[in-house]
């Protein structure tokens, strides 16, 4: 639990790095008068609010079990993913409309000295503080950051476009090139948000484990038929960090209950070992009896 709390720490990275970005841009409106700058700007500000929200999420996510949430409250997440991802979505089709509307009416682009450079310290900011995020989200199993680092993302890959598109507009003359290059960056854009959305949504949805992972706790299962030792009904699902895995394991009749249940302690142990963290529920059936070999559904009539 106190990995899942000290996550915290990255959120007020991302918050810190805003703010930065807030101030330079910002700045830097004040310098020239470009309302460019002042809507990149404000496009910052949203990701405050999402570095905020992310914050609170992983906040509610460490807390333990309660009476009322047995399993934890890392579900909570998917909620913060799916918002950041709404929230890519929105800014990737903002940057689609604005580049079709020059694409049929191309505009000289203006204010590129101080813009560009604010542009590209800002963007740097964000990279790096995405790559934390990233690096960090992927090792706790964490959405939220995940997310939030795709967000930062967003920004990079914008500025990434503007820099190119001015290089190619300045050594062909040719204005259309950045309106195109605008719409390449936003369908980028597009498919990071749907990808965080669906991945929010699978969450919701108790989605079971990667196939990679279930093919663990098959191997695990499997290497003890040489004992005579089943197993069936075999279902997992993953909340946030949280994998939960429960299977119904068939044993010879004749074994005591001791023996049963030593036998359930190894193979739980085998799977804690390999798949952390993890919530394992097993059942115990004599392997003779037939009813041990029929699949009971999730939820009984």
């Amino acid at each position: 639990m106190q990995n899942r709390q000290s996550l915290q720490r990255y959120a007020w990275l991302s918050i810190a790095t805003a703010l930065v970005t807030i101030g330079l841009k910002a700045g830097a409106y004040w310098l020239t008068g470009s309302v460019g700058l002042l809507s990149d700007a404000l496009e910052s500000g949203v990701n405050l609010v999402a570095a905020i929200f992310a914050l609170i999420m992983l906040g509610i996510a460490a807390q333990p079990p309660d009476e009322e949430h047995a399993f934890g409250h890392s579900k909570v997440e998917y909620f913060s993913g799916g918002l950041e991802g709404g929230l890519i979505l929105v800014a990737a089709m903002t940057i689609a409309i604005s580049a079709v509307e020059r694409l049929f009416r191309p505009v000289p682009l203006e204010q590129l000295g101080i813009g560009l450079v604010v542009s590209v310290v800002a963007a740097v900011l964000n990279l790096v503080t995405a790559r934390i995020l990233l690096r960090a989200g992927q090792q706790y199993r964490s959405l939220t950051l995940v997310a939030d680092a795709q967000h930062l993302l967003t920004d990079v890959w914008t500025t990434v476009g503007v820099v190119i598109g001015v290089g190619v507009v300045a050594l062909t003359g040719w204005e259309v090139f950045d309106p195109i290059i605008a719409l390449v960056v936003a369908g980028q854009i597009i498919y990071t948000g749907i990808k965080l959305v669906r991945e929010s949504a699978l969450g919701l949805m108790d989605t079971a484990l990667p196939p990679d992972e279930q093919q663990i706790l098959v191997g695990i299962l499997e290497k003890r038929k040489e004992e005579g030792v089943y197993y069936h009904a075999l279902r997992t699902r993953q909340s946030g960090p949280q994998r939960f895995v429960s299977v119904h394991i068939q044993v010879p009749g004749a074994w005591s209950v001791q023996e049963g249940h030593a036998l359930l302690e190894e193979i739980e142990a085998d799977i804690r070992e390999s798949l952390r963290p993890v919530s394992i529920i097993t059942h115990l059936e004599p392997v003779e009896d037939p009813a041990s070999w029929q699949d009971i559904p999730l939820i009984r009539e």
